[in-house]
């Protein structure tokens, strides 16, 4: 007897524990549990909402999604129409940030456990849950995203990053009070502990004041009203945390267009609905059991 072996090339490999997943809404608490895999673990966002995955009792991951920015440059040129032409009111302003509300999500955190890495949990989870969060648009803005391409696998689209443009002056500033690299927190704490305490002083100082001249989020929302006050009472880490990030990071603004929006789908979903369509193409419902 002979056997003849065929290999079918368009077949897709798949982690067999996927097809037991779901995707429905969590709670703050499904965060907590695994909120110290994720890179930005602390803080808080505005207006969070949780989706989770598990595989029976198990928690297998996170996806946030919270209100969008009221300005992004990179926003404005995914979607110019909606720029602000610099004669709106007070009015105009405040319906602009219920219709940006109501119509932009945004993907504030995404992770996965540990033991459920490299899977395809993260992209799937990612799409399904934009899809169930009902915004028209579900955005994402993230450095990893240069390194790790799971929102590309989502469906997201990105536009193209500009150069930080605070990189030179804030590497100056750096410059003038520390030896150490300016990436190097670290370091740059050490030092600062070194330092006699009025030289610290005038150092921290000058971060304050270049860091809230720079950063519009000081400026806006909840911050508005504070003036330096928050800056002022800024820890050094945190205030050496966010200096970084205004001015050497390089985060890709990336969105994803709902193709179910305006349609009713179960909020609770098998994380396998992904592969039933192309992640622009409607969810075929036709699939559920």
């Amino acid at each position: 007897m002979t056997w003849i072996a065929t290999r079918d090339d368009t077949a897709r490999p798949a982690f067999p524990m996927l097809h037991e997943m779901v995707i429905e809404p969590g709670t703050a608490e499904d965060w907590a549990q695994l909120h110290e895999f994720h890179y930005k673990s602390e803080g808080h966002v505005m207006g969070a909402r949780y989706y989770r995955v598990s595989i029976g009792s198990r928690l297998v991951g996170v996806c946030v999604m919270c209100y969008p920015r009221g300005l992004l440059r990179d926003r404005h040129k995914a979607f110019p129409n909606i720029k602000p032409d610099g004669q709106d009111t007070k009015l105009t302003n405040t319906y602009r940030y219920k219709w940006l509300n109501r119509t932009f999500g945004l993907n504030a955190r995404t992770v996965n456990d540990t033991m459920f890495r490299g899977v395809g949990v993260g992209y799937r989870m990612l799409n399904l849950a934009a899809r169930i969060d009902g915004r028209r648009v579900c955005e994402i803005q993230s450095s990893m995203s240069k390194f790790n391409q799971f929102a590309h696998r989502a469906g997201f689209q990105f536009v193209e990053p500009e150069p930080p443009k605070l990189k030179d002056p804030a590497s100056r500033l750096y410059a003038r009070w520390f030896d150490s690299n300016p990436v190097d927190q670290v370091a740059l704490l050490e030092e600062l502990e070194k330092m006699p305490e009025a030289y610290r002083e005038r150092a921290l100082s000058d971060l304050r004041t270049f860091y809230f001249k720079h950063s519009s989020l000081e400026k806006t929302g909840k911050n508005r009203e504070n003036g330096t006050t928050r800056v002022d009472a800024m820890p050094a880490r945190e205030l050496l945390k966010n200096l970084n990030q205004l001015a050497f990071s390089q985060p890709m603004y990336g969105f994803y267009l709902n193709p179910d929006h305006g349609r009713e789908i179960p909020t609770r979903l098998p994380l396998a609905a992904f592969d039933w369509q192309r992640p622009d193409e409607p969810l075929k419902l036709e699939n559920l059991p």
